[in-house]
């Protein structure tokens, strides 16, 4: 029950320094997280939520990089609108994103479509698809330049990658299945693939972000969690994979890198004092 959530939140707020969530189904995710971060005085972190958009962001900024182009000018199409979704889609639009279609079992969300919507579906209809794109999700890939993949696997297949735009970025992270295997995806022209797995390259696992922040969080003494901390963490972590070292199969670091936490840590420190947390 969301308020048995929050009021169990808000009564042991006072003997710990931040609460994470995890595993919670959007919107009620959004909602005991607003709630909380609204009547406690420490940050409240969504694993999903915040660690899987810093997550994203931060191989993006990389994987942009090799392909030589500008987070403002690529098309990126995001498939899955559940907490993961949602939140990687707000950080990508605060961040630069002009333009980004999130797409669901219904296909594109966008504004007034009249199923499969709930209110964190209607928020999102209002901050992306400004051109109002109706469609499918393979429709939506025709074109474009990013593929992030929050959903389930297998549902995106060679014919959709030869359709976007020339050296795409495909990131499909659904587990244990990606929603296109990458010897598929690569095979169709995929310049840079990443996925949630630690059999295949480019292994983007939230446990890269996770440690890093909540230590930041902790040493600085934040109250919030806010959007300038998310992207001085997310730029940190792209900055753990040097310019000599990043190629299409490396644009972000190893699980067992050691030195990823105290630079995000550091990163989110830095942020909350900036943002006068």
């Amino acid at each position: 029950d969301v308020n048995d959530i929050v009021e169990t939140g808000i009564s042991i707020s006072s003997t710990f320094g931040a609460i994470c969530l995890d595993d919670i189904a959007s919107p009620r995710a959004f909602t005991i997280a607003d709630l909380l971060d609204k009547a406690t005085d420490i940050p409240v972190f969504s694993n999903q939520h915040h660690g899987t958009a810093i997550l994203v962001l931060g191989a993006l900024y990389n994987a942009l990089k090799v392909t030589g182009k500008k987070l403002q000018d690529v098309r990126v199409v995001l498939s899955g609108a559940g907490i993961a979704g949602i939140g990687v889609a707000r950080l990508l639009v605060r961040a630069g994103v002009r333009n980004l279609v999130v797409c669901d079992r219904a296909g594109a969300i966008h504004q007034y479509r009249p199923e499969r919507m709930n209110w964190a579906k209607a928020y999102v209809a209002r901050e992306t698809n400004k051109d109002q794109r109706k469609g499918s999700l393979r429709q939506m890939l025709e074109g474009a330049d990013v593929f992030i993949g929050l959903s389930s696997g297998d549902i995106v297949d060679g014919d959709m990658i030869r359709s976007m735009a020339e050296d795409p970025i495909v990131f499909a992270l659904a587990v244990p299945t990606p929603e296109v295997l990458p010897d598929v995806a690569r095979e169709a022209g995929a310049r840079v693939v990443a996925t949630g797995r630690s059999d295949f390259p480019n292994t983007m696992d939230v446990s890269l972000v996770f440690p890093g922040v909540f230590r930041g969080l902790l040493d600085s003494g934040a109250r919030s969690i806010r959007l300038r901390m998310m992207i001085y963490a997310a730029q940190a972590l792209a900055g753990m994979v040097q310019d000599g070292d990043l190629h299409a199969d490396h644009i972000v670091p190893h699980i067992f890198d050691f030195r990823v936490a105290p630079a995000i840590a550091a990163a989110v420190v830095h942020g909350a004092i900036e943002a006068g947390e």
